[in-house]
């Protein structure tokens, strides 16, 4: 099929295999269909929670019938923002940590999407697809391997999709790479380059003296932690799961520095959080290998003093281009032979059709220069027509599993780890992620 085929052609193309929304594609509907309403009951209303209620509730057809926190100040907050922008005042769940069941499972909720600590997005998923809704879950999906299998596991035996809302796959230059590569402007992809390389030790320690939930993680565990967004656009780059798969990771992490001298910074020498020992080393670095021979460099280092930087290193036999450095170079197209080219044209040349349907209103109303919004946008659109979510929970798995497998083979020195297959062979028949519009 021509990746840049009409919707109508993919349409037609994808009825009778029964494949789901993917970047924008959709089955035919009615113009009642079209405009259904999609009721989200929101689990987790702290700062990231509160940020997508403002995204949902910025799409039309939304409502947002339930909330559930175990801080009863986020959910009274959430609540009076849900009905201002509505005039509907929704329910609230706040009784313990476990009152998100309750939630899961009420009759008038399509989906449910959580964006509590990481630990807490198994259980809510699980509930939610079991209470047969659709799940959607900020990201990572899961910190263990087990978990992992169980989402899968769970998705499979109640056809609900689980959908993990990445919203780095959808950043304007990424979905313009994405275009590149399946143009085959790059020639043939040969290797990928990423990181989650933000310095974020304030949101580990608190004023007070306190690890935050995320601190605890980065106390206790030695690994690449936050995986999925630089990975989550590599792996649609590479096909992987659709075409090609993970066979192999080594990681290895630095000594640890970071969060010691910022507790010594904020709080003094003498407090408890400055003398303690971390397990998180500052740097971590880990190498991935594909089934088709492509290699992947994934970075992790959120405790060092430095710009916020994805890298996205994309390299094929044509040529390459350093997305976060704006510079590429194409050979046979660059102005001059081997001297870098500014990338950002690329951007504009290479549009991707569901950024220039969007764009408007993603800017306007999603966060993260509207990956936010375009990430919603997709889970939303795919309950509304009952088909498969554009990230599936064969994704979501693979993206987390690189937590606890970069964790086992830094606590054996770097030593080569085998890849899981969640997909259980299908990826050798999955077709790659289509271009398409909204």
């Amino acid at each position: 099929m021509n990746d840049m085929a009409t919707r109508r052609d993919f349409l037609m193309n994808t009825a009778a295999a029964a494949t789901g929304l993917a970047l924008g594609s959709s089955t035919t509907v009615s113009a009642e269909e079209a405009l259904k309403t999609v009721r989200v009951g929101l689990v987790g209303v702290g700062n990231r929670g509160t940020a997508l209620l403002g995204t949902l509730l910025s799409l039309p057809g939304v409502e947002v019938p339930a909330l559930c926190d175990i801080n009863e100040a986020n959910t009274k907050r959430a609540q009076a923002t849900v009905e201002s922008k509505t005039g509907k005042s929704p329910d609230l769940y706040t009784k313990g940590e476990n009152d998100f069941e309750n939630l899961c499972k009420r009759d008038d909720l399509d989906a449910v999407i959580t964006a509590t600590p990481w630990e807490w997005h198994v259980p809510v998923m699980l509930a939610a697809m079991r209470a047969g809704k659709y799940g959607g879950t900020e990201v990572p999906a899961a910190l263990t391997l087990e978990d992992c299998w169980t989402l899968v596991k769970t998705s499979e035996e109640t056809g609900k999709p689980c959908m993990m809302l990445e919203n780095v796959c959808y950043f304007e230059n990424v979905l313009a790479v994405m275009r590149m590569v399946r143009e085959g402007v790059l020639g043939e992809m040969l290797h990928f380059e990423a990181g989650y390389q933000h310095e974020c030790r304030s949101y580990y320690i608190t004023d007070s003296g306190e690890l935050t939930w995320r601190g605890k993680h980065l106390a206790e565990k030695n690994g690449n932690l936050y995986p999925t967004h630089p990975i989550g656009p590599i792996a649609w780059w590479g096909n992987v799961n659709r075409g090609d798969r993970f066979v192999s990771l080594s990681s290895v992490s630095t000594k640890s520095r970071g969060m010691r001298n910022y507790a010594v910074e904020k709080l003094g020498p003498d407090h408890t959080l400055a003398k303690r020992e971390y397990a998180m080393g500052d740097v971590n670095t880990t190498l991935l290998r594909t089934e088709k021979g492509l290699t992947v460099t994934l970075y992790f280092d959120m405790c060092t003093p430095r710009p916020y930087d994805l890298i996205f290193r994309v390299q094929g036999t044509k040529g390459l281009c350093m997305v976060s450095n704006d510079k590429a170079y194409i050979e046979g197209s660059s102005p001059e032979k081997d001297k870098w080219e500014p990338f950002e044209p690329y951007v504009k040349k290479y549009a991707h059709p569901l950024w220039k349907d969007l764009e408007t209103e993603a800017v306007k109303n999603g966060g993260h220069g509207g990956g936010d919004y375009i990430v919603v946008q997709q889970f939303i659109e795919a309950v509304r027509q009952g088909v498969q979510t554009p990230q599936d929970v064969y994704d979501a798995a693979t993206w987390s599993a690189i937590v606890p497998l970069s964790m086992a083979s830094v606590a054996q020195k770097g030593a080569q780890v085998e890849f899981p297959d969640f997909t259980k062979g299908k990826w050798e028949t999955n077709a790659p992620i289509p271009i398409q519009g909204a």
